[in-house]
């Protein structure tokens, strides 16, 4: 195999793919990126058998074939390269060299035939969707994707398509989030639990672009990712996910209407008393027109008032910063709606349509 093409090119796609690298394996094969030449294109390919990545770099193939190089060795060697044409030659002893202008490196490699490639997976009802409304969605959901320890379910997102609508739910037994969009089309319905890391590996590759399209295929057991000149594949978690609607409710005894900014600056500021080892939580009270956070700990105390518009009865209840601050910093809009039910139930903050939905559960203030 030979191949000539810019560093530029390769080392976005060596980064694109190597998400898909794992860190810890026994199968020393999978700890490569396999670079397979043909004569109409380049393509480059990870895959730790949960999730694959494969993205394809402009270059020319002057001798086509395969090789697969140890990743971190690859990315460590193309970036210390200078800013020019690159060369990749592998002999038949799989001794690859890596050329650029008056540098060589040679380093050893293995057959192309030995790596795993992505599966194939078929696309039946395609779902097209922006590529910056995909990014966006997973953005303001990713962040209470659970770790999976005490129940791996928690460890997905949870993607339904109905008719236009697609939907994700995320939750770490401490907060819901759920995030509706349009679609351009109807689909018939699917549902299924994608891994949040294939979700967030996904979310880091897609550009910010409006004019462009993912195409979303889904079986029983892969999701497939296609966007510009990447392949993603994932494989899906198996199960049910856990009902969230039925921990939903309708019903407050106290509607809050507040600068998202005024909030956002204030639960903020809150966190300077609130550190690693000596967490506390921040104390809402709402009162007429004014809601007041407070918070004190061994390192100080704050206390602040800002406007709020209310309805309903007054409250006073406690949470988690981070988690509020979580969802402060994923919202777009200058005022939020926030539904109380009381003091020991969850905070509900949405939108009328409720496109939007996060759930935040309290802390015992006694």
């Amino acid at each position: 195999m030979k191949i000539v093409c810019s560093k530029q090119n390769l080392v976005n796609g060596v980064s694109i793919v190597s998400k898909a690298v794992p860190n810890n394996t026994t199968m020393n094969i999978l700890e490569c990126i396999l670079i397979n030449a043909s004569k109409d294109s380049i393509t480059l390919t990870a895959n730790d058998m949960d999730l694959g990545i494969e993205t394809m770099i402009e270059g020319e193939t002057i001798i086509e074939g395969s090789i697969a190089i140890e990743a971190k060795m690859l990315s460590d060697v193309v970036r210390k390269l200078p800013d020019d044409d690159i060369t990749i030659e592998t002999n038949i002893d799989f001794e690859t060299t890596i050329s650029c202008g008056e540098l060589v490196f040679r380093i050893s490699s293995k057959p192309g035939d030995d790596f795993t490639g992505i599966p194939s997976i078929e696309k039946n009802d395609t779902i097209s969707v922006s590529m910056l409304t995909l990014k966006d969605i997973i953005s303001k959901t990713i962040f209470s994707i659970g770790s999976g320890d005490v129940n791996r379910i928690m460890a997905g997102a949870h993607l339904i398509i109905k008719n236009d609508q697609m939907r994700i739910t995320t939750l770490d037994g401490h907060r819901i989030s759920i995030r509706k969009v349009q679609l351009k089309n109807i689909y018939p319905e699917k549902d299924v639990i994608v891994p949040g890391k294939a979700l967030s590996e996904i979310s880091k590759i897609i550009p910010f672009d409006a004019d462009k399209d993912v195409s979303i295929s889904l079986t029983n057991t892969h999701a497939l990712f296609e966007f510009d000149t990447t392949v993603v594949v994932s494989r899906l978690i198996d199960g049910n996910y856990i009902s969230v609607d039925k921990m939903m409710s309708s019903d407050y005894e106290t509607k809050v209407t507040v600068s998202k900014k005024n909030l956002f600056d204030c639960v903020d500021r809150s966190l300077l008393f609130s550190k690693e080892g000596n967490k506390k939580p921040i104390v809402i009270e709402i009162n007429d027109t004014m809601m007041n956070l407070s918070v004190k700990s061994s390192l100080g105390s704050m206390n602040e008032k800002i406007d709020v518009k209310k309805q309903g009865k007054d409250i006073r209840i406690g949470f988690n910063p981070k988690f509020i601050l979580d969802v402060l910093k994923v919202m777009d809009e200058e005022e939020i709606d926030m539904y109380f039910v009381n003091s020991k139930a969850p905070l509900y903050i949405k939108d009328a349509s409720e496109s939007y939905v996060y759930m935040v559960l309290p802390v015992n203030l006694s």
